[in-house]
C-alpha cells in the first residue's frame, strides 16, 4: 500500500512538474524602465489610444495592504476590443473566461518592474478556438504593440 501511495504521489508531482513549462511557455514579460504606477499609466494611454476599452485597473497591492499584508507593487489591466473578442466567443464561449486582455505590471524581488501576458494564441488550446483564427494573430499583434509602448523608454 505505501509503494502504491508513493508511486501515486511521484507520478502526480512528475506530472505537475512537466506542466508547469507549458503555463510558463504562454507567459510574455517584457520589462519597464519605469514604475508600476506609470507603466500602468502608460499602457492604459496606449490601450485608450487605439480605440480600445479599459474595463478596470486592480491595484493588488493596495488590497493586500487592507488586509495588512504587504505586497510589491503589482497592478492589473483589464481591456479589450469586443469586435476581437466576440468572435472568439462565438467560436468557444469558454474564451470569455479570459477575455477581456490582461496584463500585469509588477515589481519583481530585485526591484525590476515587469508587464506580464498570456500569450493569446493560448486561448486556441484553452478554449478550442482555430489555431489560425485571425483574431488571435490580432490580439497577439496589439498586446505586444501595447506592451512595447508601455515599456519604451522615450
Amino acid at each position: 500500500m505505501r509503494l502504491t501511495s508513493f508511486a501515486a504521489a511521484t507520478a502526480l508531482t512528475l506530472g505537475l512538474t512537466a506542466a508547469m513549462p507549458a503555463f510558463a511557455a504562454d507567459l510574455l514579460t517584457k520589462t519597464s524602465p519605469h514604475s508600476v504606477e506609470d507603466t500602468v499609466d502608460r499602457l492604459e494611454a496606449a490601450v485608450t489610444e487605439a480605440g480600445a476599452t479599459v474595463f478596470a485597473r486592480v491595484d493588488h497591492a493596495a488590497g493586500a495592504e487592507k488586509t495588512g499584508l504587504a505586497l510589491r507593487p503589482t497592478t492589473l489591466l483589464i481591456f479589450g476590443n469586443p469586435a476581437l473578442g466576440t468572435p472568439a466567443m462565438i467560436d468557444g464561449q469558454t474564451a470569455g473566461l479570459d477575455l477581456p486582455l490582461r496584463v500585469l505590471a509588477y515589481a519583481d524581488a530585485d526591484g525590476v518592474v515587469q508587464l506580464a501576458y498570456h500569450d493569446p494564441a493560448s486561448l486556441a488550446q484553452d478554449h478550442g478556438l482555430p489555431m489560425d483564427a485571425e483574431y488571435l494573430a490580432k490580439m497577439s499583434g496589439a498586446l505586444d504593440m501595447l506592451t512595447t509602448k508601455a515599456v519604451a523608454a522615450d
